[in-house]
């Protein structure tokens, strides 16, 4: 892996549910691992990632985010993470774990809804 295509910093967050001292639940999102990565196709898609909702213009841009890989890269899934990129979150809908050489990780990310 060339390190210098390592050009941009994404941050991955970790879905966490906080109790407050009445019992409510509050659900957010806490840095779990800030990286180095580079980043391929966003807003690829066939229309350049937008589309016409419901009377509205929505962005469904997607970027794929190649990471050097490391322990705590495991714990990933496609369910209670997300990635910080450029102001914006991506939920992680793939992940590639590139033949499993312990060399990099391949997020396919999608741009949240907002």
């Amino acid at each position: 892996m060339n390190v210098a295509l390592l050009n941009v910093r994404v941050t991955i967050q970790k879905h966490t549910v906080t109790v407050d001292a009445v019992g409510n639940h509050t659900n957010g999102w806490e840095d779990y691992y800030t990286c180095r990565a580079t980043v391929s196709g966003e807003n690829t898609s066939s229309k350049g990632g937008e589309a016409a909702e419901a009377g509205t213009i929505a962005d469904h841009g997607g970027a794929d985010f190649t990471v050097r890989w490391c322990g705590k890269l495991n714990a990933l899934t496609t369910e209670g993470f997300r990635v910080l990129f450029g102001g914006e979150a991506y939920n992680i809908i793939g992940l590639d774990h590139m033949s499993y050489k312990r060399k990099a990780v391949k997020l396919r990310c999608r741009k949240e809804r907002r």
